[in-house]
């Protein structure tokens, strides 16, 4: 199964978004707080120097973009083959 990390910050509408459509797919996911933690901050801005938006989702470590590219994922079927299937969501 792949690790999904989806970073992001409260009150973003696209960040819930995106948790609520890997939910509905079963695809197990780690919600990962920029907002007043700076590992997690820190660990972004390593990966993507130049993020500027939320939310920022990695597949196995791989960068694939935000909202609208997980929406184009699973709107073409790659999704589901990208995680390896469905499972359990976490915080």
């Amino acid at each position: 199964m792949a690790t999904v990390e989806i970073f992001s910050s409260p009150g973003c509408g696209y960040c819930e978004r995106a948790k609520q459509r890997l939910a509905a797919k079963g695809i197990a996911y780690v919600y990962l707080y920029i907002a007043g933690d700076d590992k997690h901050r820190a660990e972004l801005l390593r990966r993507l120097p130049r993020a500027r938006a939320l939310p920022q989702i990695f597949i196995d470590g791989e960068h694939i973009g935000g909202f609208d590219d997980l929406c184009l994922l699973d709107e073409t079927g790659r999704l589901e083959a990208l995680t390896g299937g469905k499972g359990l969501s976490s915080q």
